[in-house]
């Protein structure tokens, strides 16, 4: 369902940027039959699962809300400014090929792009080494083993002793000696309650981890790393792209920076993380910074939950990165509104940029 629902959401948006300005969202049916070519890289396969999906009536908030954010993309001055897309390229489920940093699912004119965000706060899903060790950046990190069984080894051990002593049978006497089906058998054996006997032992595993993620990420953060986490965090990356999509309190439209815009109006003036109470292993992340048009100082901030990725004791815990300052709301994300305007002539090169080239730094 969630797939599907992925699907109807990004190739709706693209879509609806293909609809005339004065369109409804009824005559998407009409453009699915059509398979307008503008539209690129979806299959025959892939139309016919988009007109039965648009035929079935289940998703058709989610059509109508895609459709209604192309349309304000292909309007929107920042954007298209009224102007009809030539190609709209749907990047489809796949792993980045690359240094992917702009989570992006469509690209239009070979320009733009779009990353579709439907009810989502997520913004990576990383392995905690990646996260903690890392910083987020591309490069090589030792990223196998169990980051619980890592950072709070003995938390760990008691709490597999309570959960195998209480459901008895012949398991290993450490994790760590579990085979793949082991795991897969302990994972669904768990699933739910936590055994009485276990409850303590995670909450005190829970603790322990987010003590020690803190700790261990606290010392990768320095003065000349913290912008650029930040940066990573929030997925501002080297190339402005847009966020079309919905939250709970309604349509969702932005405009990224990219690090330069960012200096441009912020000046980061610290960051922070901290353990946080939860059901698992959370820690609170935070960015202050001063709006430099103002003199305010705001801060941006989120969580991250420490999570097993496949079941309790089976696959290596997971990072999972959510943004809690509303979107449009954080520092770098503009919001995209208005209709088409005339196209304005450039402004002359400033004194002494003769040819109008700029010098980026970026992440640096």
């Amino acid at each position: 369902m969630s797939a599907d629902r992925t699907f109807v959401t990004e190739l709706a948006t693209g879509l609806g940027m293909l609809l005339p300005p004065e369109g409804e969202v009824a005559e998407l049916g009409a453009l699915i039959d059509a398979r307008p070519p503008q539209l690129a890289n979806l299959g025959p396969d892939g139309w016919q699962r988009l007109a039965e999906l648009w035929a079935g009536g289940a998703f058709a908030d989610d059509f109508a809300h895609g459709a209604a954010n192309g349309r304000a993309f292909a309007a929107a001055p920042d954007a298209l400014n009224g102007r009809p897309p030539r190609i709209v390229e749907w990047t489809g489920p796949r792993r980045a090929p690359g240094d992917e940093v702009v989570p992006a699912d469509l690209r239009v004119d070979h320009v733009y792009l779009v990353s579709c965000k439907y009810l989502s706060k997520v913004l990576h899903n990383a392995s905690p080494p990646r996260l903690v060790d890392g910083l987020l950046a591309q490069g090589p990190v030792e990223e196998r083993g169990d980051w619980y069984a890592a950072v709070a080894p003995a938390e760990h051990a008691e709490l597999y002793a309570a959960c195998t002593d209480a459901l008895g049978g012949g398991w290993p006497a450490r994790a760590d000696e579990l085979d793949t089906e082991q795991r897969r058998a302990l994972a669904t054996a768990l699933r739910g309650a936590w055994p009485d006997d276990a409850v303590e032992p995670y909450g005190r595993l829970c603790a322990a981890v987010a003590s020690a993620t803190v700790a261990r990420w606290s010392a990768r953060i320095d003065a000349r790393s913290r912008e650029a986490l930040l940066w990573r965090l929030l997925r501002i990356g080297s190339a402005p792209y847009f966020v079309l999509g919905s939250s709970a309190s309604g349509p969702m439209r932005l405009r990224i920076d990219t690090p330069w815009d960012w200096r441009q109006r912020f000046a980061l003036r610290g960051f922070e993380v901290e353990a946080q109470p939860g059901g698992q292993p959370r820690v609170a992340w935070r960015g202050h910074y001063r709006v430099l048009a103002t003199g305010d100082d705001r801060t941006v901030e989120g969580h991250v939950e420490l999570r097993w990725s496949h079941g309790r004791f089976s696959g290596p815990p997971e990072a999972k990165v959510y943004l809690d300052t509303p979107h449009d709301q954080v520092p770098g994300y503009h919001p995209l509104d208005g209709g088409p305007v005339a196209p304005a002539d450039p402004p002359p090169p400033a004194d002494g940029d003769v040819d109008g080239d700029l010098d980026l730094t970026l992440f640096g």
